[in-house]
């Protein structure tokens, strides 16, 4: 008898687990009877909650916390299948302690002796996008079980009521003062400890650059610890005349999200945030580095191809040196895609 009851663990960070969303979407539309159960840090769970596939949501009690309970968090749900997405030795050695019948995992080190099926990946060599590896998962684990995976499910992958969001979007302009006519431009210049990001001088350079038929106000976004650059680029932006003020997000991830669905664009670098605005499937311009295992082709969001555009330093520039990007050029690009 196929499993009912499906444990996903995706326990890193933030866009990490956003990038696990497709996987979801393909397990809940492609195998009968499921329930999915996702085990994510206390950090992501609000975003895991507002996904429409998601059942249950277990919260990883931490690397300091041991294998022991997190086998006894394991065990407590009663799973009977587990697909890990991105594995460790913590885990799988939780999931066996835990007896979880079916275990899957990537066939990486030595941790994946301890699964019941390993699916090869090679994920270091990034010949593909970060949740097409996830969804490769599923599919192999669709087909261990008998069950046919049909296409990859498409965007949007989080999604806030039409209603609500107008609301929201009408509040939110009406307390900044932002013109009706004005498209909302969110820059989020934080990386937390992500790829390699612009400065706050070029995330500067490149919003001014932007400018042209269309009026626009800048929305420069921050969580805890951030605030500082996003003063500073707001009041950059400012003092040469463009509208912008920076807004600091104090009220959860969960709220966070239903900001970012308000942006006409949203820009920023590799990190959570581009991918919760690739999620809602709002136009994004992301800033990568070259090195292979952060590229734009590995770490892509999950927005439609027409609403996403990526940069990175030249093949002739240090894989890291997001100085050697053509801001002037990027900017062009992206006025003419998304505020002409």
């Amino acid at each position: 008898m196929a499993p009912r009851r499906v444990l996903i663990v995706r326990n890193d960070k933030l866009g990490d687990f956003v990038l696990a969303l497709p996987t979801f979407a393909l397990l809940a539309r492609d195998w009968p009877g499921v329930e999915l159960v996702a085990l994510v840090p206390a950090y992501t769970e609000p975003v895991a909650r507002l996904s429409p596939w998601i059942q249950s949501v277990a919260i990883d009690p931490g690397p300091a916390a041991g294998v022991a309970a997190l086998a006894r968090t394991v065990a407590d749900l009663r799973c009977d299948a587990a697909i890990t997405l991105f594995s460790t030795t913590r885990v799988a050695a939780a999931l066996w302690r835990a007896r979880v019948p079916y275990r899957l995992a990537p066939a990486t080190k030595f941790a994946q002796l301890l699964y019941t099926d390993r699916h090869r990946q090679r994920r270091s060599r990034s010949e593909k996008p970060e949740w097409q590896y996830n969804v490769d998962l599923a599919r192999r684990a669709l087909a261990a079980h008998g069950f046919t995976a049909g296409p990859d499910p498409e965007p949007p992958f989080l999604a806030f009521a039409p209603a609500d969001r107008a609301r929201l979007r009408a509040s939110f302009r009406a307390q900044h003062a932002i013109p009706e006519e004005h498209r909302i431009v969110v820059v989020h210049p934080g990386h937390g400890g992500s790829a390699r990001n612009l400065d706050v001088g070029q995330y500067a350079r490149f919003v001014l650059a932007l400018r042209g038929a269309r009026a626009f106000t800048v929305v420069v976004t921050a969580g805890p610890g951030e605030e500082a650059p996003a003063e500073e680029l707001a009041a950059r932006l400012r003092a040469a005349d463009q509208p912008a003020f920076a807004w600091i997000s104090r009220e959860g991830l969960a709220r966070f999200a239903a900001h970012l669905d308000l942006c006409d664009l949203f820009v920023g670098g590799s990190t959570g945030p581009l991918h919760l605005a690739g999620a809602l499937d709002r136009p994004t311009c992301g800033f990568y580095p070259r090195r292979l295992s952060s590229t734009a082709l590995r770490w892509q969001t999950l927005n439609r191809p027409e609403r996403r555009i990526a940069f990175s330093p030249p093949a002739t520039a240090g894989e890291s040196e997001m100085s050697a990007i053509d801001l002037d050029a990027a900017a062009t690009v992206v006025r003419e895609r998304f505020l002409a």
